[in-house]
């Protein structure tokens, strides 16, 4: 401390020097002390530091000036408050006085000062203290009128405070009000923008009051009307208002909007400029109270977009058609210069009327079919605009128009039935020669700006529409060449002219391109020799698009690609051969040639095994050999049969090497290179090289990355297929490392398959050592001989299920001994000795192997299995019932019918008869079935009353995935149970849709489409139980097919909607002993409907008026513990979907939150109410750290006060801090599986 306070005297001594260097010296390494975390400053030296500072603001020198006040920043945070103050009052005193350097220096420290005070979040005292010192001299300083310089550097100030401390200043807020409404008929134009600026950040945070009084007063004066300039400066006030507190501007709409439309109308530039600014900021931020305006503000737009008394665009037109009959070749046009006019301001109304119709189009997605008609044409037809910056508009606008006619999500558009396509794409696709008509020329204009614009809109439109621009190639290509060989373009240019090319050529096909080879290749070659680095990377992904373009390998083409290889070869490699390039085009000079060898390499004769030895030394590189692996794998599998003989030798040792990199994509690419050189060279291969491969696999084979495993043991199967000098290799640890594989709980999907298929090929070798019976031995030990040590845990469910797919892959590659394993099976089964592990994996094999082959010839099967339903163990009946089932599909003919009759005469065993149909109807294919589906079909409907609901499930199931078999009959009559049944049947009808909605497109798509809307009715059913189940069905739908249901959502939301409220009726209380109980009957409805709410979100965001859906939320925030938990889950999902919404709803939303961190349990209560209680807090606070993701939110008076009461709270404030950190580690929002 004694050293600290040392040095910095020194340092003050310093400053007091005569030499200006001397000071300057000794400040800046005040400053560097200052910067330091640990530096502590005693009284007396915070003291001095202070003084000091504020005398050196007056130095003479400004070197000295500006290091001074960018110590003040540090300082602040070092020092007591009241020093702070001390800066404070001086800094304020100094902003008054006469001379204006020391004006501007002070203005300049206060608002370093302000820029360093703690944020409103954290609560502290000195920021508030601070703030309202500040804030009462510069409402002073601005009600002066005296001095313009002090009034402006005031209102900066107060603009800064305001946008970063606002909710300190709640108190002030009436006389900041006071003091800014005046400068708004300054006579000074900088005076009413600063004055605008500042009363922008005021709007978010202060009080509805204020907001209000505000208000009026813009309205009153616009009323009066007193001069059009006050008009045009309250108008901008409007707009800025509502660009920074949309969400408040909302309630007065309906009495702001006539105003601004009234103006709009006036002959005045500025002002129709301001008056569509305006429009375009209630747009974005006010869209549910805009929505009655949008037609009369997209009238006003199109009537104004073509604004322009100043010119005659008819000339233009004449001219073009001449053009046109001169088939466009004359580019030497008059410039448009002499047109232009000094005094012309037409052009900012034509781009704010433009920047208002983005902003409709962008947020107004649901009005797409009507934008398509009106504002597309107009667009396109202003193409030609005169003025660069106005053009450069109407091509965003453009562009946004066709990312909103994109998919919302291209999963759920595959996902649905490929029924009609989208009618605005429709509408489109109609509209594009009219696009390229107005755009072609234009690729050749001289403006850069335009010609990028034309690209960026092509580019979208292609990505929209593939295929779209396939007729109009001849008319598109000569701009891009243009743009390529134009000495005068930028490298900009030509970047955004081969990005074009290369969506073009990837998303058209081949054929409209051969045509126009010879003029595209040259100039993209060149471009692979240009000196920038960007221009030549991008060449060379084009040159690789082309080169599949030239020679497709699909399918046959006619086109002679041979004129073309010499100068894509030599052009790409004196790229691949450079070693002192750029990273990315190293990668890309690697994987083009690549392509190039993989489709030509027949017709680079001497010139190709040069460059396969330069991939080998690309492969020895760490830096490129994962791009030359991904390169090699393409050559290896070319159907040219390209000779790799010559660097294989060196090279499969290398490759061999990386899979004991820690390298995950390089493993994985490393994979896949060899399997593919396995399958297509394996007569090159010595067994060294294959042991080189063999020795590294071990240790990829593992549960600890299941996708290498699974690449790994596909490339073990390659080398057992067609390498047999590999099989006694493969028998030692790589064998016991699949087996361990195969025991593991989490083995299935493609690591299963791949497994299943790597036995069938070792098994059909017909190696001694790995013959079917040892690999049977092998994968059923652990099941006969459990390790018998006191860790060891007991199998998992899955390795049963693991093991018994193996032995079926196994058993229908040997079908003579399958015979006697199955009769083994039944022994083990029959064996009282036999435990329960190994009587399930014995049902679960005798399951699978049923499935695939017919076990007829075993006429113990059924008397084993009909036992087995009476087993004391859950899990040997359930699997003997799966094992019936599956046996069942194996062998229909005799097996269905004798389940069918058990199922009617045998009412105990039939919920697991039942299991057993589930699983013939859900594996039989369809043919198979089509005989017995009546029978199965009459015997389902006589047990869908069941009292069980478990049965009931079942029944619905199997009647679902029945109605799948042929749901052109069995649909309909589905249908007609609706009306015929009991509240069971009606529910269990309503489950069997459930049923038949799949996530694939299915035959029955069209058809459900078509009558969902009925089953949808049972919404309104009076029983409780068949409206839950309707909730699920319409939830399942929404997820998996959500076509099926958007175009009913206007009439199924307001019964969906209905039944998350609480119903009185349905709350009971009961008795238990001493204690009443109450119970809500209508809970799980509520639930259920809760559920689909959220699954809506996800698929059908756009149909969904959000501030309907948000008065729901908000009455879930309310309700039962199930209930808050999924609807803080919706608060935090909408705050990233939809926040503009979310803000205008903010003090609702936040009441229920708050409500729920102030709840405290009763004394006494059970463990389990804490627990509860607790998990409601953390889920309110993740809810209240999304909210406070939305950057406006922090300015929110409400939530400001809400985060002060959480930090108040030590217990919920350590659940918030940790909430918060765990945000920033992971995802910002929850999500929930509804399907």
């Amino acid at each position: 401390m004694a050293n600290v306070s040392y040095h910095i005297s020194n340092l003050l001594e310093k400053m007091t020097s005569t030499d200006k260097d001397f000071r300057f010296m000794a400040t800046n390494d005040l400053m560097m002390e200052l910067q330091k975390d640990s530096i502590k400053l005693d009284e007396d030296s915070e003291k001095k530091v202070v003084t000091m500072l504020l005398k050196l603001l007056e130095d003479k020198n400004g070197e000295v000036q500006n290091l001074a006040v960018k110590c003040l920043g540090p300082l602040v945070s070092k020092v007591k408050e009241y020093q702070v103050e001390t800066i404070v009052d001086t800094l304020c005193f100094n902003m008054l006085s006469d001379k204006e350097q020391l004006r501007d220096i002070s203005s300049m420290g206060l608002k370093t000062v302000i820029a360093e005070l703690p944020p409103t979040s954290t609560g502290s005292a000195l920021t508030a203290n601070v703030c309202r010192k500040i804030t009462a001299q510069l409402t002073g300083a601005i009600g002066k009128q005296e001095d313009v310089s002090v009034q402006l550097e005031a209102l900066d100030i107060l603009s800064d405070m305001l946008s970063r401390l606002s909710g300190t200043l709640v108190s002030f807020h009436p006389s900041i009000l006071g003091s800014l409404l005046p400068q708004l008929t300054s006579p000074r134009l900088a005076v009413r923008k600063r004055g605008i600026i500042a009363l922008s950040q005021l709007v978010p945070s202060c009080s509805s009051a204020i907001f209000s009084q505000l208000t009026e007063h813009l309205l009153t004066e616009l009323s009066r009307n007193e001069s059009t300039s006050t008009t045009r400066t309250y108008i901008q006030c409007l707009a800025a208002i509502s660009r920074q507190a949309g969400h408040r501007v909302g309630e007065h709409l309906e009495k702001i909007m006539p105003v601004v439309v009234k103006y709009c109308n006036v002959e005045d530039d500025e002002l129709r400029e301001y008056c569509f600014q305006a429009f375009e900021a209630f747009v974005r931020r006010c869209p549910k109270e805009m929505s009655p305006h949008i037609p009369t503000v997209i009238k006003l737009c199109l009537k104004y977009i073509t604004y322009d008394p100043n010119y005659n665009y008819d000339n233009d037109e004449d001219e073009e058609d001449s053009m046109e009959a001169d088939n466009g070749e004359d580019e030497d046009q008059e410039p448009d210069d002499e047109y232009s006019d000094d005094d012309d301001m037409s052009w900012k109304v034509r781009r704010s009327s433009v920047k208002c119709l983005e902003a409709v189009v962008s947020t107004r997605r649901d009005l797409l079919q009507e934008l398509y008609k009106t504002v597309s044409p107009a667009l396109i037809a202003r193409f030609k605009e005169r003025e660069e910056n106005v053009k450069a508009d109407i091509f965003l606008a453009y562009i946004s128009l066709l990312k909103q006619t994109r998919p919302i999500q291209a999963w759920l558009q595959a996902s649905d039935p490929g029924g009609k396509e989208d009618p605005s794409l429709a509408m489109l696709k109609k509209q594009v020669p009219s696009v390229v008509k107005a755009l072609h020329k234009q690729l050749k204009e001289r403006s850069m700006k335009s010609r990028q614009g034309c690209f960026s809109l092509l580019t979208e439109l292609a990505n929209v529409l593939p295929g779209a621009l396939g007729d109009h190639i001849p008319a598109v290509i000569p701009g891009i060449v243009y743009s390529l060989t134009d000495k005068s373009s930028s490298s900009n240019m030509k970047i955004d002219a081969l990005s074009f090319l290369n969506v073009l050529l990837c998303s058209h096909p081949p054929e409209v391109f051969h045509p126009h080879i010879k003029v595209i290749l040259p100039p993209v070659v060149t471009c692979i020799g240009d000196p920038f680095y960007k221009i030549t990377s991008e060449a060379l992904l084009v040159t690789q698009q082309l080169v599949k373009v030239i020679r497709p390998l699909e399918k046959l083409s006619s086109f002679d690609a041979k004129p073309f290889v010499k100068d894509l070869f030599a052009g790409t490699l004196k790229r691949l051969k450079a070693a002192d390039i750029d990273q990315e085009v190293k990668e890309r000079a690697i994987s083009c040639m690549g392509q190039v060898v993989c489709n030509l390499g027949d017709q680079l004769g001497a010139d190709l095994q040069p460059t396969l030895q330069i991939f080998l030394e690309r492969l020895k590189n760490e830096i490129t050999r994962l791009t030359t692996v991904k390169t090699l794998t393409l050559i290896a599998g070319s159907p040219l049969k390209i000779d790799l003989r010559p660097i294989l030798a060196e090279g499969i040792p290398i490759l061999a090497s990386f899979l004991r990199k820690n390298q995950h994509a390089l493993k994985l690419g490393t994979l896949t290179a060899l399997d593919i050189i396995i399958k297509n060279y394996n007569d090159s291969l010595k067994p060294a090289m294959v042991e080189s491969i063999l020795i590294e696999l071990p240790a990829l084979i593992g549960e600890n990355d299941m996708h290498v495993s699974q690449v790994a043991i596909t490339l073990l199967t390659s080398l057992a297929k067609l390498c047999p000098s590999s099989l006694p290799k493969i028998s030692g640890p790589v064998l016991s490392e699949v087996f361990n594989l195969v025991h593991s709980p989490l083995l299935q999907g493609g690591a299963l398959n791949a497994i299943l298929n790597f036995f069938q090929v070792l098994v059909a070798t017909k190696t001694s050592s790995m013959g079917f019976n040892e690999l049977l031995k092998n994968l059923t030990r652990p099941f006969y001989n459990p390790p018998q040590s006191a860790c060891a845990a007991p199998l998992h469910r899955q390795s049963y299920y693991s093991v018994a797919k193996c032995v079926a892959a196994l058993s229908s590659m040997c079908p003579k001994e399958a015979t006697s394993m199955v009769n083994n099976f039944i022994q083990d089964v029959k064996s009282t000795k036999s435990s329960d592990s190994v009587r399930i994996l014995a049902f679960l094999c005798l399951a699978k192997v049923g499935h695939s082959m017919s076990l007829g010839g075993q006429k113990e099967v059924k008397t084993v299995i009909l036992e087995a339903f009476s087993s004391p163990n859950e899990e040997v009946k359930s699997a003997a019932s799966y094992a019936l089932g599956n046996i069942c599909v194996g062998n229909l003919s005799e097996y269905l019918p004798f389940m069918l009759k058990e199922i009617g005469t045998q009412p105990k065993r039939q919920y697991l008869l039942l299991l057993s149909l589930k699983e013939v109807i859900s594996s039989s294919s369809v043919e198979s079935l089509k005989p017995y589906v009546e029978d199965i079909w009459t015997l389902l409907f006589k047990h869908c009353e069941c009292v069980e609901e478990g049965t009931r499930n079942v029944v619905a199931e199997c009647l679902g995935k029945l109605t799948l078999v042929n749901p052109s009959q069995l649909l309909p009559r589905l249908k007609k149970q609706l009306s015929a049944g009991s509240p069971h049947a009606r529910s269990t009808v309503v489950t069997a849709v459930k049923f038949t909605i799949v996530d694939q497109p299915l035959p029955i798509d069209s058809l459900l489409k078509g009558c969902i809307g009925d089953f949808l009715k049972t919404l309104q059913d009076p029983d409780l139980n068949v409206r839950r189940v309707a909730l699920v069905m319409f939830n399942s739908a929404a997820h998996n097919k959500p076509s099926l249901i958007r175009g009913l959502l206007a009439t199924v939301l307001p019964h969906l909607y209905k039944e998350t409220q609480i119903r009185k009726e349905l709350v009971r209380e009961v008795e238990m002993g001493p204690f009443k109980h109450t119970v809500d009957d209508g809970l799980d409805v509520r639930k259920a409907a809760f559920e689909c709410m959220y699954t809506l979100l996800d698929s059908c965001l756009d149909c969904l008026d959000m501030f309907e859906f948000l008065n729901h939320v908000e009455e879930g925030l309310k309700d039962h513990y199930d209930i808050r938990m999924l609807t803080f889950i919706m608060v935090a999902r909408l705050s990233s979907l939809c926040p503009n919404v979310v803000i205008q709803r903010l003090d609702q939303l936040v009441e229920p939150l708050r409500a729920t961190c102030t709840t405290k349990v009763k004394a006494g209560s059970v463990k389990q109410e804490f627990e509860k209680q607790d998990e409601l807090k953390r889920s309110a606070m993740r809810a209240v750290a999304a909210l406070l993701s939305i950057s406006e939110v922090e300015k929110s008076h409400i939530m400001s006060e809400f985060t002060a009461q959480i930090r108040a709270s030590s217990e919920i404030a350590s659940i918030f801090e940790s909430i918060q950190r765990d945000a920033t580690s992971s995802s910002p929002t929850e999500t929930m599986d509804t399907s």
